[in-house]
């Protein structure tokens, strides 16, 4: 069994716990599906299958499904907790796996939509080239990251711990990687929004040509 490296470690112990009980659906659902309906409008057509990396207690999923009801959703959380919470949030008709990115696999093109939020800037760096592989093999057509950005690569001391956000420009980094991905559409959200409150985040709408 592969040994897991220290961000997840981090991300599957008492800290993720803490982390979900200060970030409860009722206060992310709003801001969600509103950012959700911005994307969505960018798409030719609306999702009917959707993968999330890093799913926490399903606010995204619970977004996307109010959204689109018909939509097939399936999911991956390295935290065993948070990903009970995300099942018995979601039901039987949503697939939850208790796992690492890293060793989640799945045939290719399995996705019209492959997603996600606030998740690539707690990985390992050094993992992150792989992790852009998979999300780029699993997409039929879309990649969505939603992200900290900033130019260029830099670590953010984050509650009292180092190394364990970083912020950097995913997005071009995932363009300049496979050539056939075009910028759909983008969009910062802000901290002070005074309906929609949440963590400033920029999301990229990528899409396969």
């Amino acid at each position: 069994m592969r040994k897991l490296n220290d961000q997840e470690n981090f991300w599957t112990g008492e800290f993720r716990d803490n982390y979900i009980g200060r970030n409860s659906l009722e206060r992310l659902l709003g801001p969600y599906t509103a950012m959700w309906s911005m994307i969505l409008r960018h798409c030719s057509s609306l999702p009917m299958t959707a993968f999330e990396m890093g799913c926490n207690i399903g606010g995204n999923l619970r977004a996307l499904q109010n959204l689109s009801p018909a939509i097939s959703l399936t999911a991956i959380e390295i935290n065993a907790k948070a990903a009970k919470i995300a099942q018995e949030t979601m039901g039987p008709h949503t697939v939850i796996h208790n796992c690492s990115i890293l060793d989640f696999k799945c045939p290719e093109n399995s996705f019209d939509l492959v997603f996600s939020c606030g998740v690539l800037i707690h990985q390992d760096p050094d993992c992150l080239p792989e992790i852009y592989k998979k999300l780029y093999s699993f997409s039929k057509k879309y990649i969505l990251l939603s992200e900290y950005y900033n130019p260029t690569p830099v670590a953010i001391p984050y509650r009292n711990h180092e190394n364990k956000l970083f912020k950097r420009d995913f997005a071009g980094e995932m363009m300049d990687m496979f050539p056939d991905l075009s910028l759909r559409a983008y969009d910062f959200i802000y901290r002070r929004d005074p309906v929609f409150s949440v963590d400033d985040c920029t999301w990229f709408l990528l899409q396969k040509n």
